[in-house]
């Protein structure tokens, strides 16, 4: 009974956000927003900004990036999502005639939980945790970033809500776990490499 309310709820909930509210700025903007090839340009400030600021470390921090998306990838697309196997709005035999779908194409991949939430998360939560002593307040606009990514997958009707929040929180303990790590063993140490007197 618990689950069959969740379910409902979660339904209910997809098709107030993808069908009711809804505008056309948003319908011109989150299905473009949403697309992972948008962001390259970020990454590529993100890392010159690195080298301005953490010099030595950068190419370190970057590794740690690497692995954060390596990790919260392989970890959701290969394992939790086959593991649930639910499928996505847009292939529901009923949902699909009840949403509106605003890309071209209908993802194959099981919707439980959403790699978008995952991977964003996961990088945005990095990111704002290694890059706090360095952007301050404007730190939190990492995390933005990842939820407004992942509610888009909503309004474009490819996940439910409950795929993105507990997208979100796999991807957060990602990004705590890697932080962490850097944080504690690399951040902190001193990396400048001197030869050693003869």
């Amino acid at each position: 009974m618990f689950l069959r309310a969740i379910e409902n709820f979660d339904k209910n909930l997809f098709l107030k956000i993808n069908t009711q509210w809804t505008n056309g700025f948003l319908d011109a903007v989150l299905p473009w927003w949403r697309n992972q090839n948008t962001w390259i340009p970020l990454y590529v400030f993100l890392f010159v900004f690195m080298i301005l600021n953490a010099k030595n470390k950068t190419w370190l921090w970057l590794l740690f990036a690497i692995i954060t998306i390596t990790l919260s990838d392989q970890l959701n697309s290969h394992f939790l999502k086959y593991l649930f196997d639910r499928l996505r709005p847009c292939n529901d035999p009923v949902m699909r005639y009840l949403e509106i779908l605003r890309i071209g194409s209908r993802p194959q991949s099981p919707s439980f939980p959403s790699s978008h939430a995952v991977n964003h998360f996961a990088m945005g939560v990095y990111f704002f945790i290694t890059m706090k002593k360095y952007v301050g307040r404007w730190g939190w606009l990492f995390i933005f970033w990842a939820a407004s990514v992942s509610y888009a997958q909503v309004y474009v009707g490819v996940h439910y809500p409950v795929d993105i929040f507990v997208g979100a929180i796999v991807g957060t303990c990602v990004g705590l776990f890697t932080s962490f790590i850097y944080m504690k063993y690399f951040e902190d140490k001193n990396l400048h490499f001197k030869n050693k007197p003869a």
